[in-house]
């Protein structure tokens, strides 16, 4: 689109920030417009908040192995959940302020209220009782997703929570319920059992986190097990109701669970009703995800989107990729389409779950030929000096070619490793480069290289 001047973003979430940074510095000028607070929900009620949850559990969870490395801790230690939500919530708003001055400062107006979409070009925003439509030479939507819930359990905010209500406790519940195995089920089941709670994790599907690497979901499910958590299995959940200060879970084949709370992990519904999406020209699947190609246009010439409200992959950096991408394509800058082949992503159970690029299971629809190694971590001598037992690294390379397709790693920290496996799938490097680059010894990562050197083979 040529000669664009004014870009409109509906939604401050880091695929609206993003956006507008890259807006910016390409010289458009950009109306953002948020109604809660910049870094949306990804700050202020679920990524920001739970990871920050999870470092306080994964660090109860390296004391109660103190005495294995031969340290003895005098007395129980324990979380007191007031204070661990008041520094959540305290470090997601310092988080929020601080992405909200960097968007100002590179030359952005904020506006503090909510659009609707009039037109190709035209926005309809309210703030503080007042009206104003915005003209701009493009739209770019990034409104997020709220949590699903179910008519048979509807949340109180008090014992029947979504994952944006846990952070008003003020106490740790005495037996936690978690309903859903999904990513977001089983990352708060780890961090409430990381910090102490008696949890039950209710999966309607046969092993947790059903779309990962099988091996994966295995070893954490088996760790969740080892580390008392009950997990109910093909268990589907039909209703939860409360009574004073028990929650009953009620599954489809008749048996009950009694907890003290009750989280609701069902996944997530698009803020896409009431934009005026589909009056515009924008198509939406049966779902209300907004349907984008992989430059992030919709159908509707001149309106993009990005983030959870499209549904593509929901994760907050697919969100701000698809937002940078979405204005470098609409202001004529270098542009690489969205490439989900070569996205990493990291599930913050303890151990954590990262992955890149292909998984096994996408290889074998597809039909690809590949050579397969995995190294566990428990062979790894910095992770015996740590007291590390469970995970490992996986790596898939093509046969006869050696070049890394995907890979997997479990394992403390993960998130932090996964990146020369990134770098290896995006820039197509051989095992044998991967194998060749040094490692510090001893390193967790020297995992990696030697898992890539199992995938060599002689000519």
């Amino acid at each position: 689109m040529a000669h664009v001047t004014h870009v409109a973003i509906i939604g401050g979430g880091p695929g609206g920030y993003e956006a507008a940074l890259v807006a910016r510095r390409l010289g458009a000028d950009v109306t953002l417009v948020e109604k809660t607070g910049i870094g949306g929900s990804t700050v202020l009620t679920d990524c920001v908040p739970s990871k920050t949850l999870i470092a306080t559990s994964d660090f109860l969870t390296e004391v109660a192995g103190a005495a294995e490395l031969g340290v003895q801790v005098p007395r129980e230690i324990k979380a007191d959940m007031a204070a661990v939500n008041a520094r959540v919530t305290s470090l997601a708003e310092a988080q929020s302020g601080d992405i909200a001055q960097k968007v100002r400062e590179a030359g952005t107006r904020v506006v503090d209220g909510t659009a609707v979409v009039a037109g190709p070009s035209q926005v309809e925003v309210e703030s503080g009782g007042t009206r104003e439509t915005i003209d701009a030479d493009a739209i770019l939507v990034a409104t997020g997703a709220h949590p699903r819930v179910s008519p048979d359990a509807m949340p109180d905010g008090e014992r029947i929570l979504t994952w944006e209500q846990l952070y008003g406790l003020t106490t740790l519940p005495e037996h936690l319920v978690v309903v859903g195995s999904g990513v977001t089920g089983a990352e708060f089941a780890s961090a409430y059992n990381g910090l102490g709670v008696r949890v039950t994790l209710v999966s309607s599907r046969d092993r947790v986190l059903p779309g990962e690497d099988e091996d994966a979901a295995n070893l954490i499910e088996d760790v969740f097990r080892r580390r008392g958590m009950e997990v109910l299995g093909r268990s589907r959940m039909q209703s939860v109701v409360r009574d004073g200060d028990t929650v009953t879970v009620t599954l489809t084949d008749g048996r009950t669970v009694e907890g003290s709370h009750c989280l609701l992990a069902l996944g997530s519904i698009p803020n896409t009703a009431g934009l005026g999406l589909e009056e515009a020209g924008v198509r939406l699947d049966d779902g209300g995800f907004v349907k984008v190609d992989k430059v992030s246009r919709t159908h509707a010439r001149g309106i993009y989107a990005a983030g959870d409200c499209t549904g593509v992959l929901m994760l907050a950096s697919v969100a701000a990729e698809q937002g940078r991408i979405a204005m470098s394509h609409l202001l004529g800058d270098a542009v690489h389409p969205l490439d989900l082949r070569k996205m990493s992503s990291n599930i913050f159970t303890s151990p954590e779950i990262a992955t890149v690029g292909l998984s096994e299971k996408a290889i074998q629809e597809q039909g690809m030929l590949v050579d397969v190694a995995s190294y566990p971590l428990a062979s790894n001598a910095r992770a015996k000096m740590q007291g590390i037992h469970d995970g490992f690294v996986k790596l898939f390379a093509r046969r006869g070619v050696g070049t890394v397709v995907g890979g997997v790693i479990v394992g403390p920290r993960a998130s932090e490793l996964v990146h020369v496996l990134s770098l290896a799938v995006s820039s197509s490097l051989t095992a044998d480069q991967v194998a060749g680059a040094f490692t510090v010894y001893p390193s967790l990562s020297g995992s990696v290289a030697e898992a890539a050197r199992h995938l060599h083979t002689t000519l």
